[in-house]
């Protein structure tokens, strides 16, 4: 496994990263029992990934304390989330119950890292102004090491929210989308998580899109019909197919996990899965080299300047 540090946290984490919720769910979905999912999160600690990524939303994070039970808590970094969103938002009392009942189902006395979950840009001034002071002071009891924010690549296309919040110290980790038909947080984003020290934890690098290739094939040439890329690429049921050849990706699922892993600016690749032959060929894809330049330079050039929301699917995390 390789590993970085992730933003001025100083954690140092696996550049590949659990998620827990999504379609898979640890398997849960498929009718897999909780003892078979924490048995998941065993293999995946064996094979080097240390951060896990959990939400009081997805259910998975009592799967996630049967885990811990049996590792040593410094052996993972532990992520979870609660959401704040409805009319009217949940008030700081619900905000912090949601943190205490999530340490209670994964059994520690803290998280890692706190995330306020797919915050939309008319919710962060409530995030930051009303929220952000009971985080910080839950902070100082050791609650939660570090305090993050998670946008909604579903509705936000542009990254507006993580744009505003670039401002604001308190976020020392932020989760994004971003895939090779979804790269916008490379000029609205990266630079500034670069320059301010601030962890970056990545979401939709593969989804189901890239796992779909006649999806991909509809999906390009409704764009093309658009007009919003290049016509040939509609006119193919095989339009990534450039990037699988020799030296280049074996798949196309490989070519997005590389695309993502070695874009400047990322610190985690997350990614669900309910199955160990998925979870190893997943943390295989994330190991390899980059793309070759001349592959990315024309995923760049074909895609880059989408902001369609291209394969970002409804339900959040990878």
């Amino acid at each position: 496994m390789q590993f970085t540090t992730l933003g001025r946290t100083n954690l140092r984490v696996s550049v590949a990263g659990l998620g827990t919720g999504g379609f898979s769910r640890l398997g849960l979905k498929a009718g897999k029992t909780e003892d078979e999912a924490a048995g998941l999160i065993h293999e995946a600690v064996g094979l080097g990934i240390n951060f896990i990524d959990t939400a009081a939303s997805y259910g998975t994070e009592g799967v996630v304390g049967k885990a811990l039970k049996t590792l040593r808590r410094d052996q993972v970094v532990i992520a979870t989330k609660a959401q704040f969103r409805g009319k009217p938002f949940a008030t700081p009392e619900k905000v912090i119950a949601s943190l205490d009942n999530s340490l209670r189902l994964l059994g520690t006395d803290y998280v890692d890292v706190f995330n306020l979950h797919g915050v939309e840009l008319d919710e962060y001034d409530y995030a930051l102004n009303v929220l952000g002071p009971v985080l910080l002071k839950e902070k100082q009891k050791g609650k939660i090491r570090h305090i993050g924010i998670t946008e909604n690549p579903i509705t936000d296309f542009t990254n507006a929210m993580l744009k505003r919040a670039v401002n604001d110290p308190i976020w020392e980790v932020y989760m994004v989308g971003f895939h090779m038909m979804h790269q916008g947080a490379r000029a609205n984003v990266f630079p500034i998580t670069q320059a301010k020290g601030i962890g970056t934890l990545l979401m939709f690098a593969v989804r189901s899109i890239f796992a779909d290739p006649p999806r991909v094939a509809r999906e390009m040439k409704a764009l093309a019909d658009k007009g919003l890329v290049e016509k040939w690429l509609g006119e193919t049921d095989d339009p990534l197919g450039f990037l699988v050849h020799v030296g280049g990706a074996s798949n196309m699922i490989e070519a997005a996990y590389r695309f993502a892993r070695h874009e400047p600016g990322v610190d985690v690749v997350l990614f669900g899965t309910g199955d160990a032959s998925h979870l190893r060929s997943n943390v295989a894809a994330l190991l390899k080299p980059p793309l070759p330049e001349a592959d990315r330079a024309k995923l760049t050039k074909l895609f880059g300047h989408l902001v369609e929301g291209i394969g970002l699917d409804s339900h959040q995390n990878r």
